[in-house]
């Protein structure tokens, strides 16, 4: 089986609704994201090791990003009771945290060289140690995907997911990058 259908594979058995590759050279890196983060709305900016400034300028990701040949998104759908349901979004967050876990220990097995990103900071530890100490479990880190400067409905679009999957749900997205 070629590695990028084996991949594939991990994914959906991890518990990923859909993945599409994204092709590299197509990737937009834009700074207005970043921004974004640095308005501090989701309150990891500058708190975690797996958010800006944390993971370095948006330059640093692009050359880290650029290391790679393939990217796969990945996403995972949950159903929530309204679009006031915020209770249910930070539960289906932390189960999309889980599966890429589980993903995580699955690509282990056949990737050496890889980098995850995620959705939303990091959330392990109840206190994370930036920028203080180094990270209690750097292994398990997976840095933010839109803190790399991404717009995700632009990944979404390019890999041929779906970004919105109607009403009363919550999709939330994480990557895969590798070398073939």
């Amino acid at each position: 089986m070629e590695i990028t259908t084996e991949i594939k594979t991990l994914a959906t058995e991890a518990g990923f609704g859909a993945s599409g590759y994204v092709l590299i050279d197509n990737l937009k890196f834009h700074q207005s994201v970043r921004d974004i983060c640095a308005g501090n709305t989701c309150r990891n900016y500058g708190s975690s090791w797996a958010c800006p400034p944390a993971i370095g300028t948006v330059a640093e990701c692009m050359a880290r990003v650029k290391q790679y040949g393939k990217m796969l998104l990945l996403s995972q759908a949950f159903e929530i009771e309204d679009s006031f349901d915020f209770d249910g979004m930070i539960e289906g967050m932390h189960e999309f945290k889980k599966t890429m876990d589980r993903f995580h220990l699955k690509i282990n097995s056949i990737l050496s060289d890889y980098l995850l990103l995620s959705n939303e900071g990091c959330g392990r530890c109840a206190v994370c140690t930036y920028p203080n100490e180094p990270c209690r479990s750097p292994q398990l880190l997976h840095h933010s995907l839109e803190g790399y400067g991404f717009i995700v409905s632009e990944l979404a679009k390019e890999a041929g997911i779906r970004y919105n999957n109607g009403n009363n749900t919550v999709t939330y997205f994480g990557a895969l990058l590798f070398n073939a």
